[in-house]
Order: structure tokens, then sequence, then C-alpha cells
């Protein structure tokens, strides 16, 4: 798998548009940091250094309510760069954000992005690129409102692992779940629903998609 900034970047939907010249600019401040299973990369209040970009592995982003539940926001997968909020209106992270398998992420650090921000391609560049973000977290906040179980399970799956039919998921089905915005018990009963129909098979790591109509 390739772990290379700029390349990651060029493959982005959200910063594949960067100019040449702007994504050599990001790839340059990148810092490398590789992350165990659970690991914790941020806690929801700390002190915000930088903005990162998944490179391996997937990362969970969560808050937690006053009661001590974990609410899932986001499983941020390769090639998506999150927390950029900090950048412009924080300076503390919004929320926790935790590795849920061995992986690899790159740091940029908030100092040098208002470096580049401060010069007028680059800023431009970046900005438009991050409202189409902000437009495609809209409308995943939008379907976790509007769409049941069943439809954010398919688009979890679709949007992590493609349109593949069959594939070895790296989460568990209680990461799974709550990233969309489920409990593990509704996931299981929803599984052996759709295995009784011949739609999906999920045993152990093994994910086979079948007929959706």
């Amino acid at each position: 798998m390739n772990t290379d900034p700029e390349l990651i970047l060029a493959g982005t939907p959200f910063f594949g548009s960067l100019s040449p010249e702007n994504r050599k600019s990001l790839s340059g401040i990148c810092l490398a940091r590789r992350l165990e299973k659970r690991e914790i990369l941020f806690r929801e209040g700390e002190k915000a250094h930088a903005v990162f970009l998944c490179a391996r592995g997937s990362i969970q982003l969560y808050r937690s309510t006053p009661e001590g539940q974990e609410i899932v926001l986001k499983v941020v997968k390769p090639g998506e760069l999150f927390a950029e909020v900090i950048l412009f209106e924080r300076d503390r992270y919004p929320v926790s954000a935790v590795a849920l398998e061995p992986g690899l992420v790159y740091l940029l650090p908030k100092h040098q992005l208002h470096c580049l921000l401060e010069e007028a391609e680059f800023r431009r560049d970046f900005i438009a690129n991050l409202m189409s973000k902000l437009r495609y977290l809209a409308d995943q906040m939008q379907s976790l409102v509007s769409d049941n179980v069943e439809t954010r399970l398919f688009r979890f799956l679709r949007d992590q692992y493609g349109g593949r039919t069959k594939f070895r998921i790296s989460l568990s089905k209680k990461d799974v779940a709550a990233a969309i915005g489920t409990t593990p018990e509704t996931l299981s009963r929803l599984l052996l629903k759709l295995k009784k129909q011949g739609r999906i098979e999920w045993e152990g790591r093994a994910v086979k998609i079948g007929d959706r109509d």
C-alpha cells in the first residue's frame, strides 16, 4: 500500500484537485506517526497542534456525552484528512480519535499549515477543497438522520471497501455498528436477516455481498 503523502493527497476526493505545486507544499510538512490498534491519537478538549492525514488503517472519531457514552461521528479511511477544523475556529480538538487497527498517519503541524495559508493561491485552493468536504459531511449527517440501518450499513461498506463484493474487513462488528450509528445487537440481527435473504455473508473477517435487488 502506498504511503507517500503527496501521492495520497493526489488520490483523495477532497485534495486531489489541489494543484501539483500546492500538493507538494502540503506533503512537504507531513510528519509520519505509526499507530497501534486502539492507540489514542488525541482526546476531545486537548490543545490542538496538528491536522492529520490517514495513510494506512482506519481512525474512529467520536465524542463523549456527559453520561459517558461514546458517539461515533466518522471512521476515517486512508487518504482522508481530519481535524482540520482546528485551523480556523478552535484551538482544541472537538472530538477524540482512536486507531481501530495498526496504521500510519501523517501530522501536518498547525503552525506550518498557517504559514502555507498565508499564500493567497494556496489558501484559495485549500479552502475550496475544504468546502467540498463540508458538503460531504453534511450529506453524511443527513443520512444518519433519514436512512435506516440497512442503508447505512451498505453505504459504509461501499465507502470503506469500494464496489467489491468480496473482501476481508479490518474492523470489528462493534466498530462497524458504532460507525453507522447503531448498537452491536441491532447490527447482529440485521446481518442475520440479510444472510437469510442471501444479501450478505459475514464470517470472521470475510465478507461477501450478494444481490441487493
